[in-house]
C-alpha cells in the first residue's frame, strides 16, 4: 500500500494541474500555484514532475491516448445522426483538455515534443474524417467528387481545431467555463458538419437541420 502513494500523488498532482490550466489557460498557471492548490510543497511536486513541461507533456499523452480511441469509432459512421453523435464525442474529449486548444500556438512555439505530437494529431484527425466521409458515401448520405474530399476533410478539421479559439474570442470572460460546455459543443458540431451541407442526401440534409434547429442555441 505504501509504494501506491507516490501514484496517487502524481494521479491528483495532474487531475489539479488540468482543472487550473483549463480555468486560468496554461501560461496563467506556476508551478507554485499548483502546488498551493494541492497543499503540498514546492518540491514535493517538483519530485514527481520536475518541470512544468513534464505536466504539459503528461496531460498531452492523456489527450493523445483518449482522442486516438475515439477516432477510431469514425469507421462506424453511416449517416447525419451518427455523425452527429461522433462529432459531438469529438469535442466533448477536446474540451476535457481545452487549456491546448486554448493556448495552442503559445504551448507549440514553447515544446518541441507538444510540436512533433500536433502533428500527428491533425493528421489523425483529418484520417478520421476522411473515414468518416467515405463511410456516408458508401451508406448513400452523402455524394461528393473525390476532388473535394480532401479539402473538406482539412476543412472540417480546421473547425474541429481552433473551434474554441473562436468561442473565447466571442466571449473571453466565459466561453471556456464549465457552463458554458454544452452549447459550445453543440455549436462547433453543427458546424463542422454543416461544411456537408453540399453533398448530403437531401433526406440527411433535413435532419441535419433538424438537429440544429434542436440543439443549438
Amino acid at each position: 500500500m505504501v509504494r501506491k502513494a507516490p501514484r496517487r500523488t502524481a494521479e491528483r498532482i495532474l487531475e489539479v494541474t488540468l482543472e487550473l490550466f483549463n480555468r486560468f489557460g496554461e501560461p496563467n498557471v506556476s508551478t507554485t500555484l499548483i502546488s498551493a492548490e494541492l497543499r503540498i510543497s514546492p518540491g514535493n511536486l517538483y519530485y514527481h514532475y520536475p518541470a512544468k513541461d513534464e505536466l504539459i507533456n503528461a496531460l498531452f499523452d492523456r489527450y493523445e491516448r483518449s482522442l486516438n480511441e475515439l477516432l477510431g469509432a469514425s469507421g462506424g459512421v453511416r449517416n447525419v445522426e451518427d455523425a452527429w453523435f461522433f462529432m459531438h464525442t469529438l469535442f466533448e474529449r477536446i474540451w476535457h483538455y481545452r487549456f491546448l486548444y486554448r493556448d495552442l500556438n503559445d504551448l507549440l512555439s514553447k515544446n518541441r515534443r507538444l510540436e512533433t505530437h500536433f502533428q500527428s494529431v491533425l493528421k489523425n484527425k483529418t484520417l478520421a474524417v476522411r473515414t468518416l466521409l467515405d463511410g456516408m458515401g458508401r451508406a448513400g448520405a452523402l455524394q461528393i467528387d473525390s476532388r473535394e474530399l480532401e479539402p473538406t476533410a482539412t476543412s472540417m478539421v480546421v473547425v474541429l481545431t481552433y473551434w474554441l479559439s473562436f468561442e473565447y474570442v466571442r466571449d473571453p470572460r466565459r466561453a471556456l467555463e464549465p457552463e458554458s460546455a454544452q452549447a459550445a459543443l453543440l455549436r462547433g458540431a453543427h458546424h463542422v458538419l454543416n461544411l456537408l451541407m453540399p453533398y448530403l442526401e437531401p433526406g440527411q440534409r433535413a435532419h441535419l437541420l433538424r438537429l440544429a434547429s434542436a440543439y443549438c442555441p
